[in-house]
């Protein structure tokens, strides 16, 4: 790692405190690294979209033949369609002619929801019936051995929870008897999902935490001290410590402030 490198590390470093720092209260090294997140992400989507929509959908479509057109050059010069409903899309930001971006909204929206739909229900309606069809493997009903009990039974299960969950919003008869015994299990089927997505939420969460630890010790502290580096001099460690300087004047200047106030308020009036 040679010092540039270690320089951007360092950012990266600072930047991963500063949003910890949420932790103990909203500050100013906070809202630095969360003005940096926005703003970075905004420009770098900017340069997606036009480096990964506008040129190869609309420019080089416009530029790819010999159909002109004022200064295009154009085997599919109905590509100019949707550039100029992009360009009506900027009326939005006048206060007089406004009402022209409501057609190419109205269209984006229409055709968004066109694909939209038909996606949404066959990948989240679909294949979760059909993952309530599938066979039960009777012959390995109670699993292959100690780590993998019942997994011949999850077939069933995956029945029984759809069908108890779907019965549990069915409001027309009252979950009384057997039926609400039913709705019941479909209850503790709803719990038993919400809990596991949380549980997957938090464990997700907890793996970017353990990423970010492993990041400033092995990306950031052993390399400021890593003297078997080829590319290794003062500058490393003085970096280092001076990060953790501005870490603690900070801790300091937080903690006069707290006793400051602390003494005006028990201060006799």
């Amino acid at each position: 790692m040679d010092f540039t490198t270690f320089l951007w590390t360092t950012l990266g470093a600072f930047l991963t405190l500063a949003t910890f720092s949420f932790l103990y209260k909203d500050n100013p090294f906070y809202k630095l690294a969360e003005h940096l997140v926005v703003g970075v992400s905004a420009g770098y989507f900017v340069i997606i979209v036009w480096h990964g929509t506008m040129v190869p959908n609309l420019f080089q479509k416009l530029a790819d033949g010999d159909w002109y057109l004022l200064w295009l050059n154009s085997t599919q010069p109905w590509y100019i369609v949707p550039g100029i409903l992009g360009i009506l899309m900027w009326t939005r930001f006048s206060k007089k002619y406004g009402w022209i971006s409501r057609w190419p909204m109205a269209l984006y929206i229409g055709i968004a929801a066109g694909v939209a739909v038909p996606l949404e229900m066959s990948n989240k309606v679909n294949k979760q019936l059909v993952a309530t069809m599938v066979d039960i493997d009777w012959s390995n009903f109670m699993g292959a051995g100690f780590f993998d009990p019942f997994s011949g039974m999850a077939s069933l299960l995956i029945f029984i929870g759809a069908v108890s969950a779907l019965i549990y919003f069915f409001f027309s008869k009252a979950h009384t008897g057997v039926f609400g015994g039913v709705a019941k299990l479909g209850i503790w089927t709803l719990m038993i999902g919400f809990g596991a997505s949380f549980g997957f939420t938090v464990m997700a969460r907890i793996s970017l935490f353990i990423n970010r630890l492993q990041y400033l010790d092995k990306n950031w502290r052993e390399a400021a001290f890593d003297a078997s580096n080829p590319n290794y001099s003062f500058g490393f460690p003085l970096v280092f410590w001076l990060v953790m300087a501005l870490i603690l004047v900070y801790i300091i200047w937080e903690l006069m402030a707290h006793l400051k106030h602390k003494n005006q308020t028990s201060a006799p009036q």
